[in-house]
Formats: structure tokens, C-alpha cells, sequence
């Protein structure tokens, strides 16, 4: 059974910093695109950043220069290192592990709050 947990969402105030972690159990994790994604109240739920297996990352346009994905391999972890938030980033962020390719699978994480204040 696999299973994403996250952790180390909270209240912070606008300048700030969190790291967000993602553990997987399972067999998933080494062979998985790994990604962050948030959703705000009254929004869709969007990409933040993902990193491939082989490392390639990928961010969106608002998180770029603030925002740092990693993954390690051995603790089937993922990291999210969020700098200099703003009042826009507040939402619930989201764990995914997915593989497009045979055979496809997609999970997700039950969601940790982030909440920055101004």
C-alpha cells in the first residue's frame, strides 16, 4: 500500500521560511516524478514544483528563485524549501508521486496547511 505524508506546514509571516517534507512508503518513490502542488481557497489546485527521477525540477513562474524541490532517495523523501513566502502562497500543499509511463500510477498526500501572514 503506498502511502505520501506530509509535514511541516504552519503560520508564518510574510519573508519567511518553511520546509515542507513528503515521506512515501511503498516501492514507489525511486522510479516517481515527485511533485508539490497547492490549492487556495476558491482556486484550482496547481503545480508548485516537481523533480523527475533522474533530478530534472521544474517550478512554477511564482515560486521560481524563492522556492527549492529535493528529493532523497534513500528515506523516500521529498523536500519543499519555501523562502521568502508571501500572503499568496497560502494554501494546503499537496504530495503527488506519479509515473506517466506502463504502468501509470498517481497518489497524492492528505495536504498540509501553509499559512502566511502580512
Amino acid at each position: 500500500q503506498v502511502r505520501l505524508v506530509e509535514s511541516g506546514g504552519g503560520l508564518v509571516q510574510a519573508g519567511g521560511t518553511l520546509r515542507l517534507s513528503c515521506a512515501t512508503s511503498g516501492s514507489i518513490f525511486s522510479g516517481s516524478t515527485m511533485g508539490w502542488y497547492r490549492q487556495a481557497p476558491g482556486k484550482q489546485r496547481e503545480l508548485v514544483a516537481d523533480i523527475t527521477s533522474g533530478g530534472s525540477r521544474r517550478y512554477a513562474d511564482s515560486v521560481k528563485g524563492r522556492f527549492t524541490i529535493s528529493r532523497d532517495n534513500a528515506e523516500n523523501t521529498v523536500y519543499l524549501q519555501m523562502n521568502s513566502l508571501k500572503p499568496e502562497d497560502t494554501a494546503v500543499y499537496y504530495c503527488n508521486a506519479q509515473q506517466l509511463r506502463f504502468p501509470r500510477y498517481e497518489y497524492w498526500g492528505q495536504g498540509t496547511q501553509v499559512t502566511v501572514s502580512s
